[in-house]
């Protein structure tokens, strides 16, 4: 059974055994049952985002200033990826707020999750990119 590496601080990084399952923390989901307005940039940051509600709703991204309180040091083209998991029989769909521009679609239909990349585009300027 692969096993966690075991390298400088937990991390194995270059020549490895290739069969290992590469594991990472993963705090606990962000959950939504109707809409949010905002979402926390903490949120966005801890990954995973589920939505669960019959009905659909909007699920605004926070503000970027508000991101970049958390991502203060982030250089531009820097980015991080996050999922939203709808759970029930509703669509959640990722809004705008101030400072994003949003590539794709932003639904996420019922019992689907969707995959997104927020990238640091300018100084209090990010781009959303749906990628699944």
């Amino acid at each position: 059974m692969p096993g966690f590496p075991n390298g400088g601080g937990g991390y194995q990084l270059g020549d490895g055994n290739l069969t290992d399952i590469t594991f990472f923390t993963q705090g606990p989901q962000a959950a939504y049952t109707a809409a949010a307005a905002p979402l926390l940039a903490s949120d966005l940051a801890g990954g995973l985002i589920t939505y669960n509600a019959a009905g659909a709703n909007n699920l605004q991204l926070p503000t970027v200033a508000n991101l970049e309180v958390l991502a203060s040091s982030v250089p531009n083209n820097g980015a991080f990826d996050f999922s939203v998991a709808s759970l029930g029989a509703g669509t959640g769909t990722l809004t705008t707020n101030t400072g994003w521009t949003l590539v794709g679609s932003m639904a996420v239909a019922t019992n689907v999750s969707g995959l997104f990349r927020a990238r640091k585009t300018g100084d209090l300027a990010w781009t959303l990119y749906r990628l699944s």
